[in-house]
């Protein structure tokens, strides 16, 4: 199947302090068109005499200026680098590359998954505004909507039953639509076109949490009218169980004209002073500058690493994905089994939509006794993680999404007996052995 081709420029393809090389080597700056893989391995390595093959870790707190006037340029516009707190060059190195990947226009690197949501909401909603979030959402996320922005004032609506539901839930103060386009651990699939056109309808924008989504191999979710991309990039992008990060990803065509976060003030408006940037400006300023939720420069280089052989991985994780859940939905002593490259899960037409690379690598099925099971997994191994090269197993009922209210777990498709599966590289034959004799 034919994914459109990642667009790359020069600027993207470069560090930014490899721009003498890149001028030296014009077959390496020119603009041109590169598939994912390639994208994943090649952004922001410059080329040269000297230059590393891979990202140089840049573990400094703070940076030089030579004149009194170069700092006050920087410290007014961020454009550059001042302190490690608010960029890094390794991390910016990272977010070049995470932006190519989900074709966006810029991208803010920061602690964790739950700093990018955080972060991703803040830019948009502030006290007295609402969201409207669907409910099939990772624990963290249904959290810190439910619990946490409403000590800021923000109010959200979560709800079931897709767009229909999304627009009976729209008020004028809605500022933000929230879907993750795989939902964890349901595997629900966000029609994001029809998502889009509600948001934009009613003067919101489109967030998608793009996690189970790969970092834009499954979906590029900006591609399909969504505003912002949030992430945890401790998932598939880092890959290996060792790292945490998460980032936002803004695309091109978000409309801030009916927000007064960016319009209050005229002339002196945000959105008046920072132009098709200040989406983006707000999120490095607030995750960043303000909350401090900054991404180490070595984590940024793990996660670097681990996005070069995301394609490979999760390519053979969704293919093994759909065959453990075939195989699940006809054995005797297996209940449900939800995952969305099944025909008969509710979300099965729009992967063929939006997720021509495969349905993703996170399945549920349920038993009896979920403890028995667990006990006996010798190859799985019992984890609250996902997206890590091995395959972790847990039970969200007491777990994930154990701290959230009976009703909001049952409707992010969790039940006492569900099991959640991360699906990793192992050979299907073992994990299938595994699988049967746990159970």
């Amino acid at each position: 199947m034919n994914e459109p081709s990642v667009r790359l420029t020069s600027s993207e393809m470069a560090s930014p302090e490899a721009a003498p090389t890149e001028a030296a080597h014009p077959e390496a700056s020119a603009d041109r068109a590169w598939s994912y893989e390639t994208a994943a391995v090649q952004t922001g390595i410059a080329r040269g005499l000297g230059q590393t093959i891979g990202f140089p870790v840049h573990a400094a707190a703070a940076f030089q200026f030579s004149t009194l006037e170069e700092a006050q340029e920087e410290f007014q516009t961020n454009a550059g680098l001042s302190y490690a707190r608010i960029q890094n060059p390794t991390v910016r190195a990272l977010e070049g590359r995470i932006t190519a990947l989900e074709g966006g226009t810029e991208t803010v690197a920061l602690a964790s998954g739950q700093a990018a949501t955080l972060t991703a909401i803040l830019s948009v909603c502030r006290a007295g505004d609402h969201v409207v979030a669907t409910s099939s959402l990772f624990g963290g996320s249904t959290g810190l909507l439910t619990n946490v922005l409403p000590l800021m004032g923000i109010e959200t609506t979560l709800v079931s039953g897709g767009p229909d539901a999304v627009r009976a839930a729209l008020r004028p103060q809605t500022r933000l639509v929230w879907a993750e386009m795989i939902s964890n651990p349901s595997g629900d699939v966000a029609d994001l076109a029809a998502l889009a056109n509600l948001a934009h309808a009613g003067g919101a924008l489109l967030a998608i949490d793009n996690t189970c989504g790969g970092a834009g191999y499954l979906c590029a979710p900006l591609a399909h009218g969504a505003d912002l991309v949030a992430q945890s990039l401790t998932k598939w992008a880092g890959g290996h169980g060792s790292v945490m990060g998460g980032a936002v990803t803004v695309g091109a065509s978000h409309d801030l004209r009916r927000n007064p976060i960016y319009t209050d003030g005229g002339d002196a408006s945000l959105l008046a002073l920072r132009g098709v940037g200040a989406l983006a400006w707000r999120q490095r300023w607030l995750g960043a500058s303000q909350m401090g939720m900054t991404l180490a420069p070595h984590s940024a280089f793990l996660i670097a690493q681990g996005l070069e052989t995301l394609a490979l991985r999760l390519g053979r994780e969704s293919a093994t994905a759909l065959a453990l859940a075939q195989w699940l939905s006809a054995h005797p002593r297996v209940g449900a089994v939800s995952y969305a490259g099944l025909e008969d899960h509710p979300s099965f037409p729009l992967v063929g939509r939006y997720l021509p690379r495969g349905a993703g690598a996170v399945l549920t099925f349920e038993v009896q006794d979920p403890s028995a099971f667990l006990a006996r997994v010798q190859v799985l191994r019992i984890a609250p993680n996902l997206g890590d090269v091995r395959t972790l197993v847990v039970h969200p009922w007491t777990t994930t999404h154990g701290r959230i209210p009976e009703a909001a777990r049952r409707a992010a498709g969790v039940n006492p007996g569900t099991i959640r599966m991360s699906v990793g590289v192992e050979d299907l034959a073992d994990l299938k052995a595994d699988i049967e004799q746990a159970l």
